[in-house]
């Protein structure tokens, strides 16, 4: 006994060392359940709010960088079994990056208790913690490992690994929602998830702008843009909106009409001159006249004729030349 404590206190002071290191850390882990101690925290001083239960023996000891140490002579390979089997005991994190890592993913977690799901926009913060970039970085990682994957399998070269989000972490973040990282937009799955709470507090579902409104989502409106861009969605969005949500496409009468391209108004203002024409042998149109056509769908327009003829010939110089040779063979004076 007295051999060792020599060799502890007087011939190796290193030993010393470690020895009040790992009761710091011992009590630390007892306070906060982990050893994610930050590089300039020391134990509290005698007299200081959070000093009580801290021995005097202690007071002042650098235990952040002690960790920090600790973690850069692991990564050496030169730590003794016996203090990584006394850290690891502690739940010991020998990575910074791990570190980062594990407060993104418990703030994910508390941010989908709340919240339901992962879908968070970018800005979202959970405590201070800006949950929202963390989630997007590592949906840009999942993507990035899916690509390694792919390149992998097609025989290509796949630089390097870095920046790809690896098989434990995606399972992380799919135990807390398996739809994390969907193949379309985030923000299309954020709204798919608060129609569904909706439905499941026995809301009816949305179906016009403005009916409801959650977490600054306009539900309705995206009803109704899901509903009329059917066909643009995946098989696999199609199947949600039907199965989980009761989301049918748009029948063919509510569809809006498509909108009347310039190419189209100006053909119709050309069959109005053109019956004009044949009508009256010319195409000196009065300035105020107008004409009324009846079109494929069988509806009769009215177009303002002389306004039109005059707003072409003062543009003839930037008329296409196949537009100025349809209105001459009708008669059209450009002068």
């Amino acid at each position: 006994m007295l051999a060792a404590f020599i060799n502890l206190r007087v011939l190796n002071p290193e030993h010393q060392h470690w020895r009040r290191g790992i009761e710091a850390a011992t009590l630390y882990h007892r306070r906060h359940g982990d050893l994610r101690v930050p590089f300039t925290y020391r134990v509290p001083v005698g007299g200081e709010d959070e000093a009580e239960g801290w021995p005097a023996s202690l007071a002042a000891f650098p235990l952040g960088q002690w960790v920090a140490d600790a973690r850069r002579v692991y990564a050496r390979g030169t730590m003794d079994p016996d203090r990584v089997a006394q850290l690891e005991q502690l739940g010991m994190v020998w990575s910074h990056y791990e570190v980062a890592w594990d407060e993104g993913l418990a703030a994910a977690r508390g941010w989908a208790d709340e919240n339901g799901h992962l879908a968070a926009p970018a800005e979202a913060t959970y405590r201070g913690y800006r949950v929202g970039l963390f989630l997007k970085n590592a949906r840009a990682a999942a993507r990035r490992a899916v690509v390694d994957e792919q390149r992998h399998a097609e025989g290509l070269p796949v630089q390097s690994s870095a920046g790809a989000l690896s098989d434990e972490r995606r399972e992380q973040l799919e135990d807390i929602d398996p739809a994390w990282c969907p193949a379309w937009p985030i923000g299309w799955q954020r709204c798919f998830h608060l129609v569904r709470q909706h439905l499941d507090a026995d809301g009816a579902l949305p179906v016009a702008p403005g009916d409801v409104v959650r977490q600054g989502e306009d539900l309705g409106r995206w009803v109704q843009s899901v509903r009329l861009g059917w066909d643009q969605l995946t098989t696999v969005q199609q199947w949600l909106c039907e199965q989980a949500l009761g989301i049918e496409p748009a029948r063919e009468e509510e569809r809006p009409k498509p909108r009347c391209t310039q190419a189209d108004r100006w053909a119709m203002n050309y069959e109005a001159a053109k019956q004009f024409y044949e009508r009256e042998g010319h195409l000196q149109v009065p300035r105020k006249h107008v004409e009324r056509i009846v079109g494929e769908d069988r509806e009769e327009r009215e177009h303002k004729l002389g306004a039109w003829i005059g707003n072409q010939r003062s543009r003839a110089a930037t008329l296409a030349p196949g537009r100025v040779e349809q209105l001459s063979n009708i008669g059209m004076r450009w002068t």
